[in-house]
């Protein structure tokens, strides 16, 4: 049995009395929710301020991105293991922002995805393709060539502590959202993907949705058998929005 997971990207948004009062309203009604997982990753300069609302709250600490390199002279960048020091437990990898707007290639999200797990971090994984190669009928391409980049990289066996979440580019931050039936289908076939490597890991994997997700597509969106939560961009900001995405994964 998966536990689903609800993780809010918050990308490069918030200050410190925004995040004093979404982290309050957060630690005050998620508790109890024990069918789903939920976490936040702020900007890195905000992960000490948001660790310490967290408290002993059952909210987990993510960061958005790391660097693939453990110390030295990368100006700028943060290690795994910096992270982990400040208390992280999951790490956002390979976004469709890191890919387009850095740059990111596969094998550096590759390496940057093995050096998470070596440091203890569960990694997301992010995959998905553009309005154009899925007009084009593409999709299943780029995603499992985004996704094969790292299980031969990686091999099979880390994916048994990573999660992935598919993301179709063109429903990042455009009010469109993929149809429960076109988030199964994708789903569904990068959990095939996985198979064909390790059908126990597979199995057990969790792949989240992360497209304009939003407290009113939720529960339509989490009722599919191989959708295990959701990667929520905008919505995480919004505590009362946040908290019903992860009430609507507790129940599904």
């Amino acid at each position: 049995m998966r536990t689903a997971i609800v993780a809010g990207n918050w990308k490069m948004n918030g200050n410190s009395e925004s995040i004093n009062e979404l982290m309050g309203a957060l630690v005050d009604n998620l508790q109890g929710l024990d069918a789903v997982e939920t976490l936040v990753c702020p900007p890195a300069v905000y992960l000490s301020q948001v660790k310490s609302l967290i408290g002993n709250a059952s909210v987990a600490l993510g960061a958005q991105n790391a660097s693939q390199f453990e110390s030295g002279a990368y100006t700028g960048e943060n290690a795994p293991g910096m992270l982990v020091d400040l208390g992280c437990q999951y790490v956002i990898l390979g976004h469709s922002e890191r890919r387009a707007i850095f740059g990111e290639k596969d094998a550096e999200i590759a390496a940057k995805f093995a050096a998470a797990i070596e440091a203890g971090l569960t990694p997301i994984l992010c995959v998905g393709e553009t309005l154009e190669e899925r007009e084009s009928g593409n999709t299943m391409n780029v995603v499992g060539s985004q996704l094969k980049a790292v299980l031969d990289a990686c091999g099979v066996g880390s994916f048994a502590k990573a999660v992935i979440a598919y993301e179709p580019v063109w429903a990042i931050g455009t009010g469109k959202t993929a149809t429960p039936e076109q988030a199964q289908e994708v789903h569904r076939a990068v959990r095939a993907i996985v198979a064909e490597y390790d059908a126990e890991i597979a199995a057990g994997v969790r792949i989240l949705y992360g497209g304009s997700v939003n407290a009113a597509n939720a529960a339509e969106l989490f009722a599919n058998a191989d959708v295990d939560g959701g990667l929520v961009g905008g919505a995480s900001l919004k505590a009362n929005d946040f908290i019903a995405i992860c009430r609507a994964a507790a129940q599904a």
